[in-house]
């Protein structure tokens, strides 16, 4: 992997900085790393990279955030082929919301998932009831990622 694509779904913020730290953290290892624009709703944005990496937080009813309504009903409503897409997905969410937690980091691994993309092992889902900072449980995630994407590419 030595490019990558983050898909940034944030109400808060807290999404927005757990992708900026994990941008600057792949940055160092050498991956070129692009943030896909908040207002984009092209699902071709989505299918021209081999590795995509999703920072969402969950809003409302387990739904994804605002800044996201837009590409998710543009790939729900699209038949384009995410089949040569492999993802990882970083989910926050409450988890005194129990029906609800991480709905919608969920929301969106199961539209890639249903476009053909291939998730790269779990899900990362963090608690933002429990975990001030959500980049802290993210950046311990992210080597175990990276290694098994590693792994994949081979």
């Amino acid at each position: 992997m030595n490019s990558l694509l983050i898909v940034v779904g944030t109400q808060s913020g807290n999404a927005a900085m757990v992708a900026e730290t994990v941008k600057t953290t792949l940055g160092r290892v050498g991956v070129n790393v692009e943030l896909l624009p908040e207002d984009c709703a092209d699902p071709v944005a989505v299918a021209k990279h081999r590795w995509l990496l999703v920072c969402c937080s969950s809003h409302g009813e387990g739904d994804v955030p605002d800044n996201l309504v837009l590409l998710m009903n543009a790939l729900t409503g699209s038949e384009i082929d995410l089949s040569g897409v492999a993802y990882g997905v970083i989910s926050l969410g409450d988890r005194t919301y129990s029906d609800t937690f991480c709905g919608g980091g969920r929301r969106v691994d199961s539209i890639l998932s249903g476009l053909g993309a291939r998730r790269i092992g779990d899900a990362l889902e963090i608690d933002a009831s429990t975990q001030p900072f959500p980049d802290e449980s993210a950046l311990v995630w992210l080597p175990g990622w990276i290694a098994q994407v590693r792994s994949d590419a081979c």
